[in-house]
């Protein structure tokens, strides 16, 4: 369990209808009430991005991995709390400072208090990283993969994948040995998989991250000269195929909003756009 505490204003009545993803998320003011479902793919999210390095402080989970993935380096702020705005945002920056890590705090459609991104907004706090939680609703819609010719599948320890991936991104190695210990130390384990040629290239990469019925596809690449062979696609069908056969009956993603591409592939999938998220920082979007 994340130990996040329901926000008052979730709607539990109706697990299917909702607002959309334009609708919810990031608003200032007034919000929307997303649906009950979101709550669980986003609990499911915070789990899977669980890195060593976190605490508590007043109702906000505050996360300080060394990682290049925000969500590992963020403030998720999930309940009221008592503490005044300000000395609570004193004692954040302190840490992220004490950690030479930029205080970067990421804003949901359950973010708490439900405020929060317009009185940060008011205190200078930079809008950046724009995102999407997308779902695909029923797995067992999907067709099973077939692979290219002279290409084959490998499974991986989730180390050698966040070094492959790592390399890939053109993260340097403490950000690479920063992933291999987040995902080690993960609550909800992890599946790599590869797709190689004949002579051992890595031509795609993916992962998938289970809890139970929920299953998510994270870190996933092609390299650029096997752009648009479908490659990507047909890793994450074989990831969401392997999980429905262990339980799972729903999936999910994150992805940037700006990613045109990546959602094609996802959307090609069934996937939909469930609800947005961004980051708030108090200096230029960090790196």
């Amino acid at each position: 369990m994340t130990g996040r505490q329901a926000a008052p204003w979730r709607d539990r009545a109706d697990p299917v209808a909702g607002p959309s993803a334009q609708d919810v998320g990031g608003a200032a003011g007034e919000r929307a009430s997303p649906p009950a479902r979101w709550s669980r793919l986003e609990d499911a999210g915070l789990n899977a991005s669980a890195p060593p390095q976190q605490r508590w402080l007043d109702g906000w989970l505050l996360r300080y991995c060394p990682a290049k993935a925000q969500r590992a380096r963020c403030v998720n702020a999930l309940a009221e709390g008592v503490l005044p705005l300000d000395e609570r945002l004193g004692r954040c920056r302190a840490l992220y400072a004490a950690h030479s890590l930029p205080f970067v705090i990421r804003i949901t459609p359950f973010t708490q208090p439900a405020s929060l991104d317009a009185r940060l907004a008011a205190r200078g706090f930079a809008h950046h990283g724009d995102s999407l939680v997308m779902t695909l609703p029923r797995i067992a819609t999907l067709p099973a993969p077939s692979l290219p010719a002279r290409c084959r599948l490998q499974r991986v320890t989730t180390e050698a994948y966040a070094h492959i991936v790592g390399e890939f991104r053109g993260t340097g190695l403490p950000g690479r040995l920063a992933h291999a210990q987040r995902l080690a130390a993960s609550p909800v384990p992890y599946t790599a998989l590869l797709l190689r040629d004949d002579a051992g290239a890595v031509l795609a990469g993916a992962q998938a991250a289970q809890e139970g019925e929920l299953v998510g596809l994270y870190d996933v690449f092609t390299r650029e000269a096997y752009r648009n062979r479908g490659l990507a696609g047909l890793l994450c069908r074989q990831l969401l195929a392997d999980a429905h056969a262990t339980g799972a009956e729903t999936a999910y993603l994150q992805v940037e909003a700006g990613n045109a591409a990546a959602r094609a592939v996802y959307r090609r999938l069934g996937f939909v756009d469930a609800y947005r998220y961004h980051y708030r920082s108090d200096s230029e979007a960090p790196t």
